[in-house]
């Protein structure tokens, strides 16, 4: 096998530089949880919870990101996904530094919890903005000339939800580690640290993306200097956008609960300890289960499809759900047993919608809208997010609280029944999506337009080659199949 040319390098590491960013994204949200565990440490729960902390930095991050998500949408196809990205980039490195400085007048608690809450909230809109940005533009990038057919979908994957996974265990270890450092005297250290570690990815992803152009397909078939007409999108694609979203709606609703939930877990585990290393250490296992999934699901996504291997993976989890809540009793008195299986039901929940709900939704309609449908889809998946993080708690209560059997089994009942009804959705309801794709994607979508009376000529930047004839976009598929046959094939 003839190794990887330096241009197919090339080409991989701009998917990396576009996608990268979401590290900031699992880092920026994961970190939250240990912080507020300092907070409530340093400060005393009572005097935090007076303030409604809580629930205040838990909307505000959301509200953050959801606005970053559908006005980066926007952006992202009307001005630019490079410049997007940029700004992005930078609202995330500004206001990770400015949340770490977070101080209240005369070292007023309720004053450093409204700026902490109003830094976050702002740092959200960084974070929503990479998604319609970062993780479209990788997603064109994934089907440049010199990518292998057979690794598009994968690439793209370890390039994005992968990155995610990772900035969420990196977020685990950080204070863990600070925490050895500084030691439990020196706590406003530990989370001011912390939080002031999320410029160092963003900065480095900034420097990474300068040089960087605007995607091939962007170029070509976007739609920055054309009207775009929605109520013709809106009447092609809204059957794809609606089954996306709801699934994605479905899978946060479950898996932001349950990184609530696993301070439960870690807590019945422990026997209730105060350690903190105890705490950080466990949180960091079970924040780590979920990356070996996403990797192990890259290997597969190109071969299987993104489609079916999502319905596997949820069919598969849904029955791991089930079994963890007929069985917790028993898996409870082998913490290794019960520390695996749930170890399993993240991995599958990384396999199925955390690698592939991302990659539909970039790869199911056409890039002179990409951005709007990717925001769109997202920002209701996080307020799938937001719902679930106000109603798994008081479901909980309801089943007998988070120290009864029923309280610790009904999340594991729902979450298998939720994975259900996504799968079935999923199947029935959504377009499959194969390589290369999203030059047919284009092709169908400017024929569409020109069968309802719309200029094409329009689309895409003056100065590129444009596609503006349907007969020149055959003939650029079949370039690109000519040169991925070639000897680039192996990147």
């Amino acid at each position: 096998m003839p190794l990887p040319t330096k241009e197919g390098i090339r080409r991989v590491s701009l998917i990396f530089a576009a996608g990268t960013a979401l590290f900031s994204d699992g880092y920026a949200n994961g970190i939250l949880t240990d912080v507020n565990t300092l907070l409530n440490r340093i400060y005393g729960a009572e005097n935090v919870n007076r303030h409604n902390y809580g629930n205040t930095v838990r909307s505000t991050v959301f509200g953050g990101t959801i606005m970053g998500m559908l006005l980066f949408g926007w952006l992202s196809d009307k001005v630019g996904r490079r410049t997007g990205m940029m700004t992005a980039t930078v609202l995330i490195f500004v206001f990770s530094g400015l949340s770490a400085a977070s101080s209240g007048a005369h070292g007023s608690l309720g004053g450093l919890l409204a700026m902490l809450s109003a830094m976050r909230f702002l740092l959200g809109v960084g974070i929503g903005a990479e998604y319609p940005c970062g993780s479209v533009s990788a997603s064109e990038f994934s089907e440049s000339p010199g990518i292998n057919r057979r690794a598009q979908h994968r690439w793209y994957v370890l390039a994005t939800n992968t990155q995610l996974g990772l900035g969420n265990v990196t977020a685990a270890f950080v204070p863990l580690v600070l925490f050895w450092i500084f030691g439990e005297n020196h706590l406003r250290a530990v989370w001011r640290i912390s939080l002031g570690l999320g410029m160092v990815p963003a900065g480095l992803v900034f420097f990474w993306r300068l040089n960087m152009e605007e995607p091939e397909r962007y170029r070509k078939d976007g739609m920055q200097y054309a009207k775009i007409p929605y109520l013709l999108v809106l009447k092609k694609y809204w059957p794809r956008l609606a089954a996306i979203s709801f699934v994605w709606f479905l899978f946060d609703f479950v898996a932001f609960p349950f990184g609530i939930f696993s301070s439960t877990i870690i807590d019945n585990l422990t026997g209730g300890t105060q350690s903190l290393s105890v705490i950080f250490a466990w949180n960091l296992l079970i924040l780590g289960l979920n990356v070996p999934g996403t990797i192990v699901g890259a290997m597969f996504v190109d071969y299987i499809g993104p489609k079916y291997c999502l319905i596997g993976a949820l069919i598969l989890q849904a029955i791991v759900g089930f079994i963890m809540s007929g069985l917790y009793k028993v898996l409870t008195q082998h913490v290794a047993a019960f520390v695996i299986l749930y170890g399993v039901f993240q991995a599958l929940g990384g396999i199925g919608p955390g690698n592939c709900i991302g990659l539909l939704a970039a790869k199911s309609c056409p890039t002179g809208v990409r951005g709007h449908f990717y925001g769109i889809a997202a920002a209701i998946g996080k307020l799938g997010a937001f719902v679930g993080t106000w109603v798994f708690p008081p479901i909980i209560d309801a089943f007998g609280g988070p120290h009864s059997e029923r309280g610790n089994t009904g999340p594991f009942w729902i979450g298998g029944s939720v994975a259900l009804l996504s799968a079935t959705t999923a199947f029935f309801f959504m377009r499959p999506v194969h390589n290369d794709g999203l030059v047919e994607l284009d092709r169908e979508f400017r024929e569409y337009l020109e069968e309802h009376g719309y200029d094409t000529s329009k689309m895409g930047i003056p100065g590129s080659e444009q596609t503006t004839k349907v007969g020149t976009i055959e003939n650029e598929k079949d370039m690109m199949d000519n040169e991925k046959a070639g000897s680039l094939e192996e990147v």
